[in-house]
């Protein structure tokens, strides 16, 4: 797999007739191993360890409905309220991030209406902070960190 934008980490690998699999500590499993995965599995690392998000608010690969279509979204870090404070859509290295993709994430949060978003294909990130007053979002340099006291 190619490096990608984060810094490194250290992951668990299993092949098994002929198919690499990584570890989902999210998804306590071994998972095949896709570019996208790979990109997956960065940012569960990267929220853990650069942003100290606790692996408990961490959810990975769930279903919802949108517009009564089944839809899955990559990653979720909760509140401890149980809303949801981050939606994260993330793609393959070789996936350019387009209007369609901020389209795509846009209209998942009209369901899960979380504070933050982040897209990524591993290369390129952006993050952005909602504001539904207004119906809009604010682009910003990076995720806030983990705070247990604001969540």
């Amino acid at each position: 797999m190619q490096q990608l934008n984060f810094p490194s980490y250290s992951f668990r690998f299993k092949n098994s007739e002929n198919k690499v699999s990584i570890f989902d500590a999210i998804r306590k499993k071994f998972i095949i191993l896709t570019p996208e995965e790979w990109v997956r599995q960065h940012v569960v690392q990267y929220l853990m360890t650069e942003k100290n998000y606790p692996q408990s608010l961490l959810n990975v690969e769930k279903v919802l409905q949108v517009n009564g279509l089944r839809k899955r979204y990559d990653i979720v870090v909760y509140n401890s309220d149980g809303t949801i404070h981050i939606l994260i859509e993330c793609k393959a290295p070789e996936v350019t991030i387009s209007q369609n993709t901020f389209d795509q994430i846009a209209q998942y949060n009209m369901t899960l209406q979380s504070n933050y978003l982040m897209v990524t294909n591993g290369m390129n990130h952006y993050f952005c902070q909602m504001d539904f007053e207004n119906e809009k979002y604010q682009f910003l340099s990076e995720l806030p960190n983990y705070q247990s006291n604001s969540i």
